[in-house]
This record gives structure tokens, C-alpha cells and sequence, in this order.
């Protein structure tokens, strides 16, 4: 039987000796409930932050005004932003971010509902996504959460060797 994608997060994670912080917008914190209904999530999560929010998105995560005015709060600048301003915050191996439309207003031509980033961030790298989930808006949040934890276990599984240090 194959693991939840959560549980596989966590063994990946827990085995590699790396943590992770997680900055959520559009999931409301549906990925750390996810990651901390595992017993000993401690060893591996760090933090989560629901920054919702503009500001605090700034404020709190770093995200450059000029990003959330050029490109928008629901976009690939903000969320690689927003990882790794959460990373450098918690001080972890990751930082894990999504934000999204998750309906059902909201949308518009550019980004419908459904439109979702995730991004991750690490050392001086980052990756990141664009989603667009179909379904009410628990379906989308559900989905984000899914696809930014399976973009997690990618990255650990292609890339499992030692970690170079203590997070940041």
C-alpha cells in the first residue's frame, strides 16, 4: 500500500535529517495539519505561518511590495518569495509556500479559480509550480495542499544526499 503523500514527506524528511517551514495562504494550514497529524512531526516541521494576507506576506515573510503589485499575491514571484522568506525565518533546510484562487470568487481571465503556486525553496535554490485545480473551493484547497507536499517528496527523493548543513 502506498504511503499519503504526507507520510512520505515525513519518513523522506526524517531519514534526510532536514526540516521544513511552510508558509500557506490559499490552504488556510491544511499542509501542516497534514504533516502534524504524524506523531513526531516535530523532528522535521519547524513552523507554519497562515499569511493570508498581503501584509503580512510582506511584513512577516519578506515578499517585496513591488512583487504583490507587479505580478499579484497569487503568482510564481510571491510564492518563491514567500518560501524562501520562510525558510530564512525558521532557519530550516525548506521552505515550502502556496498561494491561490480557491474560489469561488475571486478569479479573473488571467488567473482563474482554481489557479494555484507552490514553490520550494532551499540552500540558494527554489523551484516552483503553477497549478490549476478544478472542483469547490475544499477541493482546490485540498489539491494545493497534495501537489505542494508531492513536490516536497520529489525533490527529497531526486535529490537524497547528505544535507551540507543546519539549514540556514
Amino acid at each position: 500500500m502506498d504511503d499519503r503523500i504526507e507520510d512520505k514527506v515525513a519518513r523522506l524528511l526524517t531519514e534526510g535529517h532536514r526540516t521544513i517551514a511552510v508558509a500557506e495562504s490559499c490552504t488556510g494550514g491544511l499542509i501542516c495539519n497534514r504533516l502534524t497529524n504524524i506523531s513526531g512531526s516535530s523532528e522535521y516541521l519547524e513552523m507554519g505561518i497562515v499569511a493570508y494576507s498581503n501584509q503580512t506576506k510582506m511584513k512577516l515573510l519578506g515578499v517585496p511590495e513591488a512583487v504583490i503589485t507587479e505580478y499579484g499575491a497569487v503568482s510564481e514571484a510571491c510564492v518563491r518569495a514567500m518560501a524562501s522568506g520562510v525558510r530564512r525565518l525558521a532557519g530550516t533546510h525548506f521552505g515550502l509556500a502556496v498561494s491561490g484562487i480557491a474560489g469561488p470568487t475571486g478569479g479573473t481571465p488571467d488567473k482563474p479559480v482554481g489557479t494555484v503556486f507552490a514553490a520550494l525553496a532551499w540552500e540558494d535554490e527554489d523551484t516552483s509550480r503553477r497549478f490549476l485545480f478544478a472542483g469547490d473551493r475544499w477541493q482546490i484547497k485540498k489539491q494545493s495542499a497534495t501537489e505542494a507536499l508531492r513536490m516536497v517528496s520529489l525533490h527529497l527523493e531526486e535529490n537524497s544526499r547528505e544535507p551540507r548543513g543546519e539549514g540556514v
